[in-house]
């Protein structure tokens, strides 16, 4: 039976992970690209995320009163882990101080002094997550813990969030490698199948035997030639 955190990066690999030539928003180039919301705002990925990282913060033991990161990457976080938990306030912070009103830049939980965990999707060169841990600190909480979806463990990110978050700890839940491995691995077509992230087909209805390149039955597998198909369907 496989657990939230292996179905967590099953899915990342599938749905958040590609292989290409990319321009990062450090300004740098990658090999790679990984967009944590498409798994992040998914159904099931946004249960597994939050149940993931529920289980991270109470295995720590940092007793949190509320998780909160800037927009728009830490959003969909926040919300799945304050709604899984059931007990976690959510904060939002924003870019910069809006223009009107109550000119805040901390949306949503609102109190000074109070026990707060810092989270974000990616981490590269950190500066959103540090932007978090700054803009926290002023406020007033108290920042017992940091953590990211995927570490890219590259631009010194892992540094300049580590200097921002002292003396607060930063966990990654991934490294962008893991993603990598898991993403090689589903699209190897000597790979061992995995199992089905669902119940059934998403071509005809029939019960799901593999979640590569989707949930797909026998006959729908990567794989099976035309022939194949129809042996299996009839």
């Amino acid at each position: 039976m496989h657990s939230p955190r292996q179905d967590l990066l099953r899915l990342l690999a599938y749905k958040s992970f590609r292989l290409g030539e990319f321009k990062l928003s450090s300004g740098g180039t990658s090999d790679y690209y990984i967009d944590c919301r498409t798994t992040t705002l998914d159904a099931k990925g946004a249960r597994l995320t939050g149940e993931v990282f529920s289980v991270e913060i109470r295995q720590r033991g940092w007793k949190p009163q509320a998780i909160g990161g800037l927009t728009m990457g830490a959003d969909p976080i926040v919300t799945a882990v304050s709604v899984v938990s059931g007990d976690l306030h959510g904060f939002l912070v924003r870019k910069a101080e809006k223009q009107h009103g109550t000119g805040q830049r901390i949306e949503g939980f609102r109190e000074k002094g109070a026990r707060v965990v810092i989270v974000d999707d990616v981490c590269t060169t950190g500066a959103s997550t540090v932007q978090a841990i700054e803009a926290a600190r002023e406020f007033g909480f108290e920042i017992v813990g940091v953590m990211c979806l995927v570490e890219r463990e590259e631009a010194k990110g892992r540094t300049s969030v580590e200097k921002a978050a002292t003396p607060a700890p930063f966990v990654s839940i991934f490294t962008a490698r893991d993603v990598r491995a898991e993403h090689i691995l589903q699209t190897d077509d000597t790979a061992p199948m995995i199992f089905a992230v669902a119940a059934s087909c998403e071509i005809c209805g029939r019960p799901a035997v593999t979640n590569v390149p989707g949930n797909r039955c026998a006959a729908h597998k990567v794989g099976l030639t035309n022939d194949e198909r129809i042996t299996t369907n009839n």
